[in-house]
């Protein structure tokens, strides 16, 4: 596929939170949560016919299985496009690694046109909040400074701001002040996207476009206090990045499918 010029859009896709297990029927929430990613990977594939880039967002695994990974790259190998993963806080490390080996799927950095997009890991191993570490920063950094001349799309899996739900704001990024120190000293930043939420978000912070997207199984409820789990379709978004830096975007989600989904459960 050619590689876009300078003058070109760039078309991600942004599949998050899949929560695939080992086994092929594996349910989260009671969603068979393979078939559901099936289902969103052919609505793309109907909505998208030329795709630069897909990010897959974290939360890739509910079981951090290798059989799962394996799993997501086998549903996802009808998208023809270079695509990038990196790790939410149900993810595992060395298994994501071995289903990725021999491959760029964990490569942190990709440019595409006149854009660089960076990805950095929120993770905190063991614990469900994310944060920056020294090393996220410092990397963060260095590749700002490569690309003095691009527009910049920032990925990585936790929400770095509230999002008005008491129980998701406390296990968002837990140092945002160490990303956005980084960030405001660039004004070629242009958009941050994250998973991990389960639902859309769209606002802005200064001149950075804010991005979250629904998951490719179950929602979770806007607003609210403590867990819930919402009753909207699975679903990605899409964003055309424009040569001037700008960002058009969107959510788009399965219909005529009714999903089986388990409301009274209290956690994931």
């Amino acid at each position: 596929m050619p590689q876009p010029t300078a003058s070109d859009s760039v078309l991600v896709v942004q599949l998050s939170d899949s929560h695939l297990f080992a086994q092929e029927n594996g349910r989260l929430l009671g969603m068979d949560t393979a078939d559901s990613l099936t289902q969103v990977v052919r609505l793309v594939g109907e909505e998208q016919p030329v795709i630069d880039l897909v990010l897959a967002t974290g939360d890739l695994s509910q079981d951090g299985s290798v059989e799962s990974y394996q799993r997501f790259r086998a549903i996802t190998a009808p998208i023809a496009a270079a695509t990038r993963w990196f790790p939410g806080n149900h993810d595992e490390m060395e298994p994501m690694r071995e289903a990725a080996a021999g491959t760029d799927l964990l490569d942190p950095v990709i440019d595409l046109g006149a854009w660089r997009v960076i990805l950095l890991d929120s993770t905190i191993p063991g614990a469900v909040p994310g944060q920056v570490t020294d090393e996220q920063a410092a990397l963060l950094e260095r590749a700002i400074q490569a690309a003095p001349d691009k527009h910049l799309l920032i990925s990585f899996h936790h929400h770095p701001v509230p999002i008005g739900s008491q129980w998701m704001d406390r296990i968002g990024i837990y140092n945002p002040e160490k990303l956005f120190a980084v960030l405001d000293r660039y004004p070629n930043v242009r958009c941050l996207l994250w998973g991990h939420v389960h639902q859309e978000i769209d606002k802005m912070r200064g001149d950075v476009r804010l991005l979250a997207s629904p998951s490719t199984c179950v929602q979770f409820t806007p607003g609210s206090e403590d867990f819930s789990v919402d009753s909207p379709a699975p679903g990605y978004r899409w964003l055309r990045l424009l040569s001037d830096g700008g960002v058009e975007t969107g959510v788009s989600r399965v219909t005529d499918i009714a999903f089986e989904i388990d409301y009274s459960v209290k956690g994931y």
